[in-house]
């Protein structure tokens, strides 16, 4: 309910924003990719043959709720864009997707894996980075 105004010099730090909106993901109830597609994701980023990963990947993107595919998609857009200009912003896409990796995907409950699952949840970012065109 809160008015924000942009121009206010608080909102010139990029990282304010970025925190912001990283904060706004975390707290959602459930993640960005449901917690019924968590296990799906990282069962098909460790498929080898990079084919058929990105099929599965694509798919698992199609099949989610409509409300988490579109905001996926604009989200995602987005964040392409910044990698656009990752010469002056240093964002690779490594970097976005160790950054938003473990807010837009995680597990229902915190278990001792917690490493492994991050390390899984990075690539599957990256992946929908690398593949936004051919998923979306």
């Amino acid at each position: 309910d809160e008015q924000l105004d942009l121009d206010d010099g608080r909102w010139e730090d990029i990282h304010v924003v970025t925190g912001a909106l990283k904060l706004f993901l975390r707290e959602l109830p459930e993640p960005l990719v449901p917690f019924s597609h968590f296990d799906k994701f990282i069962a098909a980023i460790k498929i080898q043959d990079p084919a058929m990963r990105g099929r599965c990947i694509r798919d698992l993107v199609l099949s989610l709720p409509p409300a988490h595919h579109d905001t996926m998609k604009v989200l995602f857009r987005h964040l392409c864009r910044v990698i656009e200009h990752r010469e002056e912003n240093r964002m690779s896409v490594q970097s976005v997707a160790i950054v938003f990796g473990p807010t837009l995907l995680r597990p229902a409950s915190e278990e001792s894996n917690m490493a492994m699952h991050m390390v899984f949840q990075n690539q599957v970012v990256e992946h929908i980075l690398n593949h936004y065109g051919y998923i979306f």
